[in-house]
């Protein structure tokens, strides 16, 4: 009898064991049961995952899509050197308010350079037969500072007066300041295009001039080239909660990498997160940190659906493409030293290949060229061989430099607009989209919140944008968590607008 009664015991206790280590259960639904999931490992994701844990909240579990942390912050080795795929400045040192980021750079001696890009009249080439007249050149760059200035102007009488919002365009309309010739459009992209990623017919005026982010922090920009990457910043505010092993990596269990999120069920109750590789994580909330680019598309699926509300003002965001194309070189043919940096090509092409830097400041001796595409260029690039682009490349600089200058070794494109993950580089406020719009771009419906550099209403597009927006929405969740102190329920915050949305004011990219 007893033997029986042993042999009954051990059955069970086998039963148990094999139950306990089926392979076919998921460990995420077994085991893991975080207050908050983070969706994503960029700026924006760690900020957030920081700011909770800082707040005691610690029951976190980060899901990032591809194989690192950084998100739209990417370097490569690039013909023996690293450079920033994405994001390269540090934009907005020297004021009277210090950047965050720049504070971080410091910390960790991240190295960066100050860009110059004063001089400029003296370095804009035609579109072939070389440099333009200096004096008139200067001429176009005074008359666009001087709309620059008027714009500013405009923008805050605007905003002082209630009236609706305008595009940088019409600005120009009103001063009579449309650019027509080749070195006015060219210089207009310069300035306008270069810092927003897209033309002035679709970039608000009055939240985009004057930019806050110079405003508050400074007019001065820094261009990181360190072989830590730029990247380095997220590292160092991630390793400030996540643990690391002896040789400082992050082996953190609750950040998991290569881990596509494709459906977000949520309900009063809590939310669950599926994955690609059919992993399930459940938790209470969850903090959405994707591009406003990848809101826009299916990637992920919302159960229920997100509402109406939500949708129409994640559509009408824009999210800019904004292409940084390295070129390597045998040997410099380019003028070099001081007031040289940056250079201007004149095509009557508006856009076609217009901005260019030499870096051999940051990257002594590398020969290397820097060019930068946005907007439908960058997309029509995308979406053709390298070899293509590389040629195009070698006909406008032999146009600038004559025909003897030496063929280009190697070429890197990056291509964020096709990538599924991101779709674009960094968010550009239209014309139309109004304050009461945007803050529903970063409001939470039920238990999923929304962070990202889109989230951001002063700072939107910058790598400091998504630092703080991570924070701001982090002590949203933090509220609601610790104080029950939730925003109010969709019905009551947003269903009272009953003005109708005329169509002027849903600005659709056209690609």
């Amino acid at each position: 009898m007893a033997a029986m009664e042993m042999k009954a015991l051990i059955s069970v206790l086998l039963i148990f064991i094999t139950i306990s280590l089926n392979p076919l259960e998921s460990m995420a639904s077994r085991e893991l049961s975080p207050t908050a999931i983070v969706i994503g490992a960029g700026m924006s994701s760690i900020s957030a995952a920081k700011t909770l844990s800082d707040a005691g909240i610690k029951d976190i579990l980060i899901l990032e899509g591809t194989y690192r942390i950084g998100g739209r912050i990417k370097k490569t080795n690039f013909s023996g050197v690293f450079v920033e795929m994405g994001a390269n400045w540090v934009e907005g040192v020297n004021g009277q308010e210090v950047n965050p980021i720049w504070t971080m750079a410091n910390e960790i001696g991240l190295k960066s350079y100050r860009s110059e890009l004063g001089n400029i009249a003296a370095n804009v080439y035609k579109q072939s037969g070389g440099l333009y007249n200096e004096p008139e050149a200067q001429k176009v760059v005074d008359s666009a500072e001087e709309f620059f200035n008027f714009s500013a102007n405009v923008s805050v009488s605007l905003l002082r007066n209630g009236v609706e919002d305008i595009s940088i365009l019409t600005a120009e309309r009103l001063r009579h300041k449309v650019p027509s010739t080749p070195i006015e459009k060219a210089l207009e992209y310069f300035r306008y295009d270069s810092q927003q990623g897209e033309p002035p017919r679709l970039t608000s005026l009055r939240n985009t001039a004057p930019l806050p982010t110079f405003v508050d922090f400074g007019n001065d920009i820094y261009f990181v080239a360190d072989s830590r990457g730029y990247e380095s910043v997220v590292h160092y505010v991630a390793k400030q909660f996540l643990t690391t092993n002896k040789a400082g990596e992050i082996n953190d269990p609750r950040l998991m990498l290569n881990k596509a999120v494709t459906e977000i069920h949520y309900s009063g109750k809590g939310v669950t997160v599926k994955t690609e590789d059919g992993g399930v994580y459940k938790a209470e909330y969850v903090m959405v940190s994707t591009s406003i680019g990848v809101l826009q598309t299916d990637l992920i699926s919302f159960v229920p659906p997100l509402p109406d509300w939500k949708l129409l003002a994640i559509d009408q965001f824009d999210l800019s493409v904004y292409t940084k194309i390295f070129i390597k070189f045998p040997c410099k043919f380019w003028p070099t030293g001081n007031g040289t940096e940056f250079f201007v090509y004149a095509h009557e092409r508006r856009g076609y290949y217009t901005n260019w830097q030499q870096l051999e400041n940051e990257y002594p001796g590398a020969n290397l060229l820097l060019v930068t595409l946005t907007d439908d260029e960058s997309r029509r690039i995308e979406q053709q061989p390298d070899s293509k682009t590389k040629a195009e490349i070698m006909e406008v600089l032999r146009n600038m430099f004559g025909d003897d200058i030496p063929e280009a070794t190697d070429i890197l494109v990056p291509k964020w607009w096709s990538d599924r993950f991101y779709k674009g580089c960094f968010s550009n406020w239209p014309v139309g989209l109004t304050r009461h719009r945007f803050n529903q771009i970063k409001s939470p419906v039920d238990r999923v919140y929304f962070t990202g550099e889109h989230t951001s209403e002063k700072y939107s597009g910058y790598v400091h944008g998504a630092y703080l927006a991570g924070i701001d929405s982090a002590n949203s969740l933090i509220n609601c968590v610790k104080k029950k102190v939730c925003n109010p329920k969709d019905d009551q915050l947003f269903q009272d607008e009953n003005v109708p949305v005329r169509e002027e004011q849903i600005m659709v990219a056209t690609y």
